[in-house]
């Protein structure tokens, strides 16, 4: 029955739909601000500094495409990988952080250092993400139904 469910192509819709608007808007602040998510970036103490700025450029668009590219149906399982690489990047990123007691901002859905947060909230968040996409990898079948 559960399995009926996952395989139904307007559920494996569904949730395409959600995890790349997820993602697009994720990445909206993101380009609109680079120095900004730069500088979020820079806070986590984590990449070389001459990294910072390349990941601060790169990154949101790639988000942005991939979230693109699932809604439309285009390319579906390699913006799913790209995204579900892209979560586990991140939850690895944030447990780091919580490892070494860094109180950051985020920078996930907004580059305003100005509040906190809390990224057992946030890895929490990520992992219900990445269980969206792997839902899309296991039961997308290719004939789908496009959003747009």
């Amino acid at each position: 029955m559960i399995k009926g469910i996952l395989q139904n192509p307007y559920v494996v819709l569904i949730s395409r739909i959600v995890l790349g608007a997820l993602f697009i808007y994720a990445s909206i602040d993101k380009i609109a601000h680079p120095l900004a998510f730069a500088q979020v970036t820079h806070h986590y103490r984590l990449a070389p500094p001459g990294l910072i700025n390349i990941i601060a450029i790169v990154m949101p668009w790639i988000e942005l495409t991939a979230g693109i590219f699932l809604i439309i149906g285009f390319k579906v399982k390699g913006a799913d990988l790209v995204i579900g690489c892209m979560l586990i990047f991140f939850i690895v990123v944030l447990s780091i952080t919580i490892a070494r007691g860094i109180n950051v901002s985020c920078g996930c859905f907004t580059t305003s250092t100005a509040v906190k947060s809390n990224l057992v909230l946030r890895i929490i968040e990520d992992i219900g993400m990445l269980i969206l996409g792997l839902h899309i990898f296991f039961f997308y079948r290719g004939k789908a139904i496009k959003a747009i």
